[in-house]
């Protein structure tokens, strides 16, 4: 069984930028897609970035592109989210899952494996 464990999150202004990490144990991930998701107080859990299990294909939400960049080092077992030009409607808890194969889909269902977040707050 895996276990995701994000580091990375805090609190800056708007305009800052801020790098998520998230390592996993207990197996490899290097064969299977990874993906950021975000969830606001009383909203629900959307997609953010997803990557491909050998990093050559990148989907983001719309809402990021330009801004965010995910990236892993299969090596280490850990995948990124390098955050720029934060803006307040960023301000989430940030979680990393795994998917059930190799592919950066945007279907929250798609992945079966979940860290515990990491909280990230952009202040005006």
């Amino acid at each position: 069984q895996v276990q995701l464990v994000e580091s990375g999150g805090g609190s800056v202004q708007a305009g800052g930028s801020l790098r998520l990490s998230c390592t996993a144990s207990g197996r490899t991930v290097s064969n299977n897609g990874m993906a950021w998701f975000r969830q606001a107080p009383g909203w629900e859990r959307i997609f953010v970035a997803a990557i491909g299990s050998a990093g050559a294909v990148r989907n983001y939400a719309d809402s990021v592109k330009g801004r965010f960049t995910i990236s892993r080092d299969n090596a280490q077992n850990t995948i990124y989210l390098n955050m720029n030009s934060l803006n307040p409607e960023d301000t989430s808890v940030y979680y990393c899952a795994k998917h059930k194969w190799s592919w950066p889909s945007r279907d929250l269902e798609d992945y079966d494996a979940w860290g515990q977040g990491t909280q990230v707050t952009v202040s005006s």
